[in-house]
């Protein structure tokens, strides 16, 4: 792709905004600033472009016009990808561009993005890992139905609003521990929607300039706003990401053997011995 990355001089995240990360980083959810702005790398063309040679598997998008809570994912709506987002306004859609960073120019922005935070992730979560970002593309009312993710998130409104929902990571009230286990041992994530949760959530919404941190598996829902947006999410895994996600899996052996397993510890806890058990059991074919 040959558009030109253009990376600013300045930070994209204030020494306020990085000073806020630091202290929330990794267990609280919470607003930050940036810079970004209208970066030609985040307009619609250049992103259609991109999803235009992005492997299909990278790129997924369906209509915007969900319910908070579905069975499985919704099916296409029969419009090109890169109509799809050269006429957002109109195509009541929503689409994902997933590892954007195989774009060259993509990588290149989100290592510099990250590269800004990087000593106050370091500092808690070690060695930041499977780096990765993506772009999301959504006409104006558009839901992203209630799901939770494995990375650490920080999600960047570049155009157009939105407000997600979130809700305590680790709560099985919100995220059943049966989930989690079928999550990570190959399964899907979306999570069945009850009304009575919604008092649970804590809303944040999000204008041009504004970013939100999302801890490791944090369930949330987002509403877009009344016109399109797009939003960049970079994101990074830990050792303590991927232990919790390991011990989440070995429970799952462990409930299939008839057993009750009590649920992987958050933040500080390394929840070291049940990643250990499950990697040995892959390792056995278990």
């Amino acid at each position: 792709m040959n558009v030109p990355t253009l990376l600013q001089a300045s930070p994209v995240f204030a020494d306020t905004a990085r000073h806020d990360f630091a202290s929330h980083y990794p267990e609280v959810p919470h607003k930050l600033t940036h810079a970004l702005g209208a970066h030609p790398l985040m307009e619609l063309e250049a992103l259609a472009r991109l999803a235009e040679v992005l492997p299909p598997a990278s790129v997924e998008y369906n209509a915007s016009d969900q319910p908070i809570g579905i069975e499985g994912k919704p099916g296409p709506t029969g419009i090109p990808i890169g109509e799809t987002i050269r006429h957002i306004e109109t195509t009541r859609s929503w689409a994902v561009l997933k590892n954007v960073e195989q774009d060259p120019a993509y990588a290149a922005l989100l290592e510099a993005l990250l590269a800004e935070i990087r000593p106050a992730i370091e500092a808690r979560t070690g060695r930041m890992l499977k780096t990765q970002a993506f772009v999301f593309v959504t006409s104006a009312g558009g839901v992203t139905p209630y799901h939770f993710d494995p990375e650490h998130n920080i999600l960047m409104q570049v155009r157009g609003s939105k407000v997600m929902t979130q809700f305590p990571a680790g709560d099985p009230t919100f995220a059943p521990d049966e989930i989690h286990e079928t999550y990570h041992t190959g399964g899907g994530r979306e999570l069945k929607w009850r009304d009575d949760l919604l008092a649970g959530g804590r809303e944040f919404p999000l204008a041009p300039g504004e970013a939100l941190y999302v801890p490791v598996m944090a369930p949330h829902f987002v509403r877009n706003g009344p016109e399109p947006s797009v939003s960049l999410s970079i994101t990074w895994r830990s050792e303590w990401s991927f232990a919790e996600a390991d011990a989440r899996a070995f429970n799952g052996l462990l409930r299939r053997c008839g057993l009750k397993p009590t649920a992987p510890g958050r933040w500080p806890d390394r929840n070291r011995t049940k990643a250990t058990g499950w990697r040995i059991a892959r390792k056995l074919g278990l």
